[in-house]
């Protein structure tokens, strides 16, 4: 039941579809419009109409209908009419299609189908044929039209070519349909059985489509007038003997032709010529022509054509073309000539450049076969020694000193030319005022001058391509004979973006001026490259670039400037301008240990050319600074070895440093005590701290009577037997408690003897004291007032008052007295021991180290 239930709204669909369809088919709905054909842009109106009674199975106030303009839905309004009908109307404004299709559709329970269409087309009225033209065909006789068809209409429209016999007046007689263009095409052909040869006709074009009709201009012709004729043919060309510049031409026309008065034309030209020659009025069926001025030597090729002597036909097309030579003749004219001269050396010749253009064509008179140069013209009975014979239009020779003149000549198979005198002037006349030049084209100069103050005869321009590899060409030069003029064109191996230098001579009389150059482009674009940059130099501010200049032949143009960019990572860009005449630039304001980015612009006044990018990285110090830095540390280097070697070898600053302590317990006076020391009274100071060894006195040093004292240095001593040394003053005192300067020695005058008797002399008093910070023995004191016998076995002179013992190690230099300075105090006398205790270090520089 389910699956029957579900299929029967397909079979309800499916029976309605059929019954609409065969309801449509016998007049169940249907669609009219105003007009199937309707100009574009304007309203379209349409209805369509539906009748329940014919469309079986449609309830009646159930019907739906809608449009479609092709797949487009449009809206219409939709009423009931008159019979139990349905109707909607519709409305289109504006119908901007060219054709569509409009379909009206029914719609019940949801299902749509179609009941009928309408074909609507659009478009305008045809466009006016304009243009219209016709030519007879003399071949079949049939009347080819051409127009030119207007604007499209964008319908279906047909074109007809129509006649009508009336000589050009209104008549009422029907027009003859002369033919129908086919594919579109905008030409036809009039068979010869619709036309009347020899009378006039009326022809024109008509167009015609739905919207209206449109007809040509009307053209009245007799169709005789429109014939095209053959073309005649060319039988033979020869030269007038007795007038060598004029030529003979037979002709005669085609056999079509053979009944109708002609006007015919004959052209020519040779090869080298930009245009043809036209020769106009040539009347006649056939015969023969002359025309002259034509070069000697030459091949021309000439053509001819016809058409009706009534002037109102079309041309023939021109005849096969046939090709004679005239015959030749010996050239005439001077050659322009320019030269070059220098002395050969110790020979006494002259070498020679001599330089000249080959002759017009109007002066070859045929082909040149050669040059000849002599030095001396040609007299009747004999020729002169020819110097150089050359097909070339130059020619190296030399020439004996002293020649100033040379004759050159031209011949061919017809004869030799008149020798053209060349005079070997000096290159010392006046040059011009002023000279420039300016691009006359991609392939040409003007070259503008001054004139020179006096008057000059003609003038020759020389012009050379600069390259890297310069040459000289014998077509680079050209003269002006016209004395007067100021400007010249060059032609002759100009290329754009080359540069040339040009001269200018002005030729006088007697002389040739001085030579004034300038350099020029025909054309100018950027440089086909720029320069590569090199790192010349570079500092932690700056850095020197150089490059080599671009070549002259890829400068395409004047350069103008060269400009530099650079840029660091931040992308601060900065630029220079630079003079193209210089080939390196420094960038100055860098920032230290910063990459760069740099290149370089090649510019012409058409453009400039980026060269490839160059990284730097400034440094961090300059070389001045790198080797001041260098230089200071090695100066400090030096200065602490010698420091450490001072300390080292200097007592006096290692004293200053590290001063040396001694320790008066532990010395040897500390240990020795004289025997007469028991028998004397014992007078202790009082102490102020514990230890304190305190000497007392010490005295008397006797000498032998008659004994030479010895010195204590390494030179014996100088001192006579019979003389004893004066006694020095006794140096030391004594400091007993409480008196200042303890712990040290200071010196205190004492008598002595002049003499060298054996009375007590007094050397010194010594009061020592213990240091701080030193183990501190039992007080010991040590005495000796008056004592008769000398303490050393040697006897010694007594030390100086300015002497101190403690550092007498070595003799240093600049130590006063006989005996120098003492190497070592006796180990045996306790005494001067116990001075080097309490010496004063400050009274003499001679130390032990």
């Amino acid at each position: 039941m389910a699956r029957r239930g579900a299929g029967t709204p397909f079979l309800l669909r499916l029976s309605l579809l059929l019954l609409l369809q065969l309801g449509g088919t016998l007049g169940c709905a249907s669609v009219a419009v105003g007009s199937p054909v309707v100009s574009l842009g304007s309203a379209v109106m349409a209805s369509c109409t539906i009748r329940s009674e014919l469309c079986r199975g449609l309830e009646q106030g159930k019907v739906q209908i809608t449009w479609m303009l092709d797949n487009e839905p449009v809206a219409g309004s939709q009423h009931q009419g008159p019979g139990g009908t349905e109707v909607s109307n519709l409305t289109l404004p504006r119908f901007n299609r060219t054709q569509a299709k409009l379909w009206c559709w029914v719609e019940w329970n949801g299902t749509k189908q179609r009941v009928g269409m309408a074909e609507i087309r659009a478009g305008y009225p045809p466009a006016k044929p304009f243009n219209l033209s016709c030519i007879l065909n003399l071949s079949d006789y049939g009347l080819t039209c051409r127009w030119e068809q207007g604007a499209d209409s964008h319908l279906p429209t047909s074109v007809t070519l129509k006649s009508h016999p009336s000589r050009c007046r209104r008549s009422r007689a029907p027009a003859v349909t002369g033919c129908t263009p086919q594919g579109g095409h905008s030409h036809c052909t009039v068979p010869r059985r619709l036309l009347q040869l020899y009378r006039q006709m009326e022809i024109w074009v008509s167009a015609a489509n739905a919207l209206g009709t449109a007809e040509s201009e009307h053209l009245c012709i007799d169709p005789m007038d429109v014939a095209k004729l053959d073309p005649p043919a060319l039988q033979s060309i020869q030269s007038i003997p007795f007038q060598t510049d004029c030529i003979a031409l037979a002709w005669e026309v085609a056999r079509s032709n053979a009944h109708m008065e002609l006007q015919c034309e004959l052209r020519y030209r040779a090869p080298e010529d930009p245009a043809w020659a036209l020769v106009t009025g040539i009347v006649g069926q056939a015969g023969t022509t002359q025309r002259c001025g034509f070069l000697f030597g030459t091949q021309y090729h000439f053509q001819m054509r016809c058409r009706r002597s009534s002037a109102r036909g079309y041309w023939s097309e021109w005849s096969l073309g046939r090709n004679y030579t005239t015959h030749e003749k010996a050239p005439t004219g001077k050659l322009d000539a320019w030269w070059s001269a220098r002395p050969a050396g110790a020979g006494g010749q002259l070498e020679v450049q001599l330089c000249w253009k080959a002759p017009r064509r109007q002066e070859a008179n045929g082909r040149v076969l050669g040059y000849r140069v002599t030095l001396s013209p040609r007299r009747r009975g004999r020729d002169p020694r020819t110097i150089c014979n050359t097909t070339h239009t130059q020619c190296n020779f030399s020439a004996p000193a002293g020649t100033r003149r040379v004759y050159l000549s031209a011949y061919n198979a017809a004869g030799e030319s008149a020798a053209t005198e060349v005079v070997l002037l000096e290159r010392k006349g006046q040059p011009l005022a002023g000279l420039r030049a300016v691009p006359g084209g991609e392939r040409s100069l003007w070259v503008c001058w001054e004139a020179p103050p006096a008057p000059a005869a003609a003038y020759v321009l020389e012009w050379q391509r600069v390259s890297s590899e310069p040459g000289r060409c014998s077509a680079c030069w050209q003269m002006e004979r016209d004395g007067a003029a100021t400007a010249a064109l060059i032609r002759d191996g100009i290329e754009p973006f080359q540069r040339y230098n040009i001269s200018v001579y002005p030729l006088y009389k007697d002389a040739i001026g001085v030579p004034s150059n300038i350099t020029a482009y025909s054309k100018q674009k950027a440089p086909s490259y720029a320069p590569k940059l090199h790192l010349k130099s570079i500092s932690k501010s700056s850095a020197e670039l150089c490059w080599d200049p671009v070549p002259v032949e890829m400068q395409n143009g004047f350069i103008t400037s060269y400009t530099i960019f650079w840029a660091n990572s931040t992308a601060e860009v900065s630029s220079a301008t630079v003079n193209p005449s210089l080939s390196s630039f420094v960038i100055r304001e860098l920032k230290p240990s910063t990459l760069y980015k740099v290149h370089i612009m090649a510019s012409t006044a058409a453009g400039g050319t980026n060269g490839t990018s160059l990284t730097l990285v400034t440094i961090v110090l300059d070389d001045i600074e790198i080797q001041f830095l260098f230089l200071t540390l090695g100066l400090i280097f030096v200065l602490l070895i010698l420091l450490l070697i001072c300390f080292q070898k200097n007592g006096r600053v290692k004293q200053q440093f590290w001063p040396s302590i001694p320790d008066p317990a532990n010395s040897s006076l500390g240990k020795w005590v004289p025997a007469e020391l028991q028998q004397e009274p014992l007078q202790v100071p009082s102490v102020r701290e514990p230890g304190l060894a305190t000497i007392s006195a010490v005295t008397v040093l006797e000498r032998a009577a008659g004994k030479q004292p010895s010195a204590w240095g390494k030179e014996p001593a100088t001192t006579t037997a019979g003389t004893f040394p004066a006694l020095p003053q006794p140096y030391v005192r004594q400091e007993g408690p409480g008196m200042p300067g303890r712990g040290r020695a200071a010196a205190e005058p004492c008598q002595g003897p002049p003499g060298g008797s054996g009375e007590t002399v007094q050397y010194a008093r010594v009061v020592g004291d213990g240091y701080k910070g030193q183990q501190h023995a039992l007080p010991r004191l040590y005495l000796r007032s008056s004592s008769t016998q000398p303490l050393l076995l040697d006897p010694s002179p007594s030390p100086k008052p300015y002497e101190n013992l403690w550092f007498h190690g070595a003799v240093p230099h600049g130590c006063p007295g006989d005996g120098g300075c003492p190497e070592e105090p006796p180990a045996t006398f306790p005494l001067l021991q116990g001075l080097r205790i309490g010496g004063a270090e400050e009274l003499h520089d001679c130390r032990t180290f």
